[in-house]
């Protein structure tokens, strides 16, 4: 009888976790299909959150009429959105033009550039550039910036319903639960996980508008074009951490050798960006965000792979803001527990009830 209860059991373990196998591959498939929607989805989620926190304080100290407050954040929303996405794709095309019209320039400067590198080592180097089609690699990223201002328009209807519906929420999370207690402890969670990603958030634009001013300055005293599209790219890539410093000095250093073909401008300019990088980045940055978000390093990189792999350079942006939600959600899970342990940096898992104290009524009370 013990050996077939013991069969029994793992027979049911086997079961129970070639079901989680497939459950995953769906969630997978799904997110990876719907990934336009989901995307725009979540970029609206975290604006509303935004959103809400600006209309709260605006509200209350202003006494201006919630209606009111609310309208003229939808009216700015739609605004900022509609400029900043025809300005990312009136900056790429620039860049798409420039790199173009500069690129046999470049590509006669390569052999000067690699002549240090011995016979060999040239010669590969020299090889692998010339099999890379960097023109038509250019000119799908600008096919790619052109989705956006489908996508902004998409966000704005997210954002504009979600406000209609917000006066709603509190009740239908009680009738979701049937427990007025369990109610507000789900509007806590979320309430938290809104005005942590919203201190992030803040941050993260303050310090990468910094870093852009500093790059447009360097570009602009060298002497070189596209120094507003350089440092528009360097404040967007900034959002992503860890590797997104890396990827905009590298886009920089390209750009200044392709428009200039100087060897020891190139060096100069990306010595510059370089320490400009290092140093907001491992002071002002850490200095600022303090324990906003506690979280893994580690972690940070798997989740910048792992969204990357699935929404592409979007799911980047997004995955600070997903693993901190998860996080919370995770440390006030009993079974979930060890995921926060193991996403937080010293291993205490922070369930942000400290940032509940300033909610909006509408979340959190």
């Amino acid at each position: 009888m013990d050996q077939r209860s013991g069969e029994a059991v793992l027979r049911e373990r086997l079961q129970t976790g070639f079901l989680g196998i497939i459950a995953f591959a769906l969630l997978l498939f799904m997110l990876v299909q719907a990934r336009f929607l989901l995307i725009s989805l979540a970029i609206a989620i975290i604006l509303f959150s935004l959103t809400s926190d600006a209309i709260f304080a605006i509200s209350s100290r202003l006494k201006v009429p919630n209606w009111l407050a609310t309208t003229l954040a939808l009216i700015g929303i739609a605004l900022g959105l509609l400029w900043v996405s025809t300005t990312i794709v009136a900056q790429v095309n620039e860049v798409v033009v420039t790199a173009i019209a500069y690129a046999e320039q470049a590509q006669a400067a390569l052999p000067g550039l690699t002549e240090g590198l011995g016979p060999e080592a040239q010669e590969r180097v020299l090889t692998a550039l010339s099999n890379f089609n960097i023109t038509g690699w250019i000119r799908s990223l600008a096919g790619q910036a052109s989705g956006v201002l489908s996508g902004s328009v998409l966000v704005i209807l997210f954002v504009g319903f979600m406000f209609a519906e917000q006066v709603w929420f509190p009740s239908k999370m009680e009738r979701l639960t049937n427990d007025p207690v369990k109610a507000l402890q789900v509007r806590r969670i979320i309430s938290s996980i809104m005005h942590r990603v919203n201190r992030y958030l803040v941050v993260k634009t303050a310090v990468s508008g910094v870093t852009a001013i500093a790059v447009w300055l360097i570009f602009h005293l060298a002497g070189l074009e596209l120094a507003a599209a350089v440092a528009l790219l360097t404040f967007v890539l900034n959002f992503i951490p860890s590797v997104g410093s890396i990827i905009a000095t590298a886009i920089a250093v390209v750009l200044v050798f392709v428009l200039s073909g100087d060897t020891t401008l190139t060096l100069l300019v990306g010595t510059a960006c370089s320490l400009v990088q290092f140093i907001i980045g491992n002071v002002l940055d850490p200095m600022l965000l303090g324990q906003t978000l506690r979280l893994s390093s580690f972690g940070i990189i798997l989740s910048l792979a792992f969204w990357g792999a699935v929404w592409g350079i979007p799911g980047m942006f997004l995955a600070v803001p997903i693993m901190v939600a998860l996080m919370i959600v995770c440390a006030h899970i009993p079974w979930l527990r060890p995921v926060a342990v193991l996403l937080s940096r010293e291993g205490l898992p922070d369930d942000g009830s400290s940032d509940n104290s300033e909610a909006p009524p509408s979340i959190a009370a």
